[in-house]
């Protein structure tokens, strides 16, 4: 696959996820970057790694410092969409409140067939 081209992902940044395999398996929280091109995902305080990092002028002295490390996008499922509050209440095109299906008992069917 070309770098140029979109893979299509089934999270988003800013998206409650929980990683279901793996080392981190049980871990949630939020997404902080989707790298497509790797089908990798960034998620705020799971799987801290530490960096060495050279002397710079904010670093003097150089530094250890702890950041996050991707996680393979098919070990994540999705809790939450970005911006709702629950993602089973909300259509995935424009946020509106789904309306709950209400099944119908086999006598109301016949009921009504025979009316």
């Amino acid at each position: 696959m070309s770098a140029t081209q979109l893979i299509k992902t089934h999270v988003h940044a800013g998206d409650v996820v929980k990683v279901i395999s793996g080392n981190h398996r049980g871990s949630e929280g939020k997404i902080l970057q989707v790298i497509p091109a790797k089908n990798q995902v960034i998620i705020e305080g799971v799987r801290m790694i530490k960096k060495h990092v050279k002397r710079s002028q904010e670093q003097p002295n150089g530094a250890i410092i702890e950041r996050e490390g991707p996680i393979h996008i098919s070990n994540v499922k999705l809790l939450e969409k970005k911006g709702s509050s629950s993602a089973a209440a909300s259509d995935s095109k424009g946020g509106k409140p789904v309306k709950a299906k209400v099944a119908k008992t086999p006598k109301a069917t016949k009921a009504a067939k025979a009316e």
